[in-house]
């Protein structure tokens, strides 16, 4: 199967000033803009970032892993390079190697971001499928996705370490579901920085199949995806739903079909050819507007709810959580004295902001 406009990216193609609502996916316009409107997150989210554990997470890799550069894997770090000069960005986030045995990727940090991949993804991967997925993580930053994904990234590490709050649960649900709407937007980006959508949807499947992946048949594979999103009954796809609840990221054979249902657009090629709006173009609210806004609004209502909490209960929860970390020594006694919680309570408390950090 041939792809569109297949040809390998060179240092002359560039999409100049591309906006990320170039390839923003509808799912994600809709999920970031209703996350926007749930009481208390974007305080909860910046908290989080505050309390350190970002700078936490830099200086674990600094120490434990291999920072790639010219000297250091240079054809890694070039085709990482080269993904920032497609999507015309100006500064090149540090990349570090990490020994793991699952092959990943990550862009983590809101103020200073740094990419992470794992040893297996580039003994796995090939060159055109390692730029797939460089280029599919510099979309999440030049898309703002990093202030979301990095409290994501520590809800779920502290998650691991068994000390996640009780009032942060429904905040990493709603993290969850933008995650995974936020992840096909990155997976377009990814095929217009190498110009071949085949190159990610080969990617997606070396992933999920992990070995002799010189062996794999895309097109098999590329069928499989569509008895995954369009066959079963009822029950199959109440199973499916059930299922993609608990990830962060959609099931490979579906991002393949969201990819490919795209590229048929014609919006692909539209963007190859330089028709796409610029960062300096001025921004429509009403395209961030409308019923699919509203349904996933709807949706994070219902995963609030679903806890036993209402929003602003839950808020008021995050709220009295996040007071102990900012409130002087006096004013924690004053309350410990009022509620009766006294000194077990200051043992009860979450992860600090040097725990958890490590993967693995």
């Amino acid at each position: 199967m041939d792809s569109p406009a297949s040809q390998l990216p060179t240092e002359g193609y560039h999409l100049t000033g591309i906006s990320p609502r170039a390839f923003q996916h509808p799912a994600d316009r809709a999920a970031t803009a209703a996350l926007g409107s749930i009481p208390y997150l974007d305080t909860v989210v910046r908290k989080l970032i505050e309390l350190g554990y970002e700078r936490a997470l830099r200086q674990s890799y600094l120490g434990s892993s291999v920072k790639l550069s010219e000297e250091q894997l240079g054809d890694v770090w070039r085709e990482h390079a080269l993904a920032y000069a497609t999507l015309d960005m100006d500064e090149v986030p540090d990349l570090y190697l990490t020994q793991y045995p699952l092959p990943n990727a990550l862009a983590i940090g809101a103020k200073r971001p740094i990419v992470v991949v794992h040893s297996e993804l580039v003994a796995l991967l090939g060159p055109q499928e390692r730029r797939a997925v460089l280029a599919h993580e510099a979309a999440h930053i030049l898309a703002d996705h990093q202030l979301y994904r990095t409290a994501l990234y520590i809800l779920m590490l502290l998650t691991h370490s068994s000390r996640l709050p009780l009032p942060l649960a429904p905040v990493r649900t709603a993290l969850l579901e933008w995650e995974r709407a936020a992840e096909l937007s990155a997976d377009r980006a990814a095929a217009l920085v190498t110009r071949d959508p085949l190159a990610v949807c080969r990617t997606l499947m070396c992933l999920a199949g992990g070995v002799m992946v010189e062996e794999l048949d895309l097109d098999a594979f590329m069928r499989q995806g569509l008895e995954y999103t369009e066959g079963g009954g009822g029950i199959e796809r109440l199973t499916r739903l059930l299922i993609d609840l608990g990830l962060d990221h959609p099931m490979p054979v579906k991002r393949i079909h969201e990819l490919m249902d795209w590229v048929k657009t014609g919006e692909y090629e539209r963007i190859v050819g330089g028709e796409y709006p610029t960062r300096e173009d001025p921004v429509d609210a009403r395209s961030d507007g409308g019923e699919a806004v509203s349904y996933y609004a709807e949706r994070f209502r219902d995963a609030f709810r679903d806890t036993g909490e209402s929003i602003n209960s839950v808020g008021q929860q995050l709220a009295g959580w996040l007071r102990g970390s900012g409130n002087e020594p006096g004013e924690d006694a004053e309350r410990d004295r009022a509620t009766g919680h006294g000194e077990d309570a200051g043992r009860k408390g979450g992860a600090g902001p040097g725990e958890g950090a490590e993967e693995g």
